[in-house]
């Protein structure tokens, strides 16, 4: 009886997706401009945060803030270059016409897309912990006795960063999957994250007002910030879900259907 060669399945596709990703310079290149864009960010929020105590108008004077929300502020830029990453691991592959060795290695498109999501999922995370942590201790030295600093605030934030990061990534692999082209998502997710919802929530119209609080990054907003309005922070973190998810169900049908 003659045994059927096996794959490696999905504990192999990771494997490799893990391996490609970081043996590509740019990888390097994409985490260490996303801690200086961070500190740069979180410098110039907390050295504004300074100013605005210390100089001689008193009116729009913020007071003592925490640290790490400055650095939750500063992930509104930070995330296009982290947002790179993950879209560069799937355009990438089509740019270079290596999808098809991918998938060749790797037939089964769900499976091909899980692994992509899992390394993504596996390297964001951390990536955007780290991110809070260094965010609020560099915010915590410029901002002195107008920060205010404590370890779980701190750590809450620091995860919420990560999670949102590592969601908002898996959303636009799922997108990147679906364009196949790096220009063009890179692009869709300035429009989708940060240009519409501005649009939206300054609106006049309640109702569109609340299509933009149901946008991935509003959604991203509320929770890593907590604040209960217009809904709780679990709420944001559902509908940041149900955006990876779509999009990743979404990517799957459509490599299904389309020849790479």
């Amino acid at each position: 009886m003659t045994s059927r060669p096996r794959d490696g399945g999905l504990p192999g596709a990771v494997a490799a997706e893990w391996t490609k990703l970081w043996s590509l310079r740019s990888t390097w290149w994409t985490l260490a401009g996303a801690f200086a864009l961070c500190g740069l960010m979180t410098s110039i929020l907390a050295t504004d945060t300074v100013h605005d105590n210390t100089n001689e108008l008193t009116q729009d004077d913020p007071g003592v803030l925490v640290t790490s929300d400055l650095v939750v502020a500063a992930i509104d830029i930070v995330q296009f270059v982290v947002l790179g990453l993950a879209i560069l691991t799937i355009t990438g592959e089509y740019a270079t016409g290596s999808i098809r060795t991918t998938l060749q290695a790797v037939p089964p498109r769900g499976r091909v897309l899980a692994a992509k999501a899992a390394v993504v999922t596996a390297v964001v995370f951390p990536l955007g912990v780290l991110l809070g942590l260094t965010g609020t201790a560099v915010a915590s030295v410029l901002m002195g006795e107008w920060g205010r600093t404590t370890l779980a605030q701190t750590l809450g934030d620091s995860l919420a960063i990560g999670a949102y990061l590592a969601l908002i990534s898996v959303f636009m692999l799922g997108v990147g999957a679906l364009l196949r082209s790096t220009a063009a998502t890179l692009t869709l997710s300035f429009l989708l994250l940060m240009a519409l919802p501005m649009l939206l929530t300054n609106a006049g119209v309640p109702l569109v007002r609340h299509v933009g609080d149901a946008l991935p990054s509003a959604a991203g907003r509320y929770f890593m910030n907590g604040e209960d309005s217009p809904y709780a922070p679990a709420a944001g973190l559902a509908i940041l879900v149900a955006w990876a998810v779509a999009a990743t169900v979404a990517a799957r049908t459509s490599m299904r259907r389309r020849d790479a």
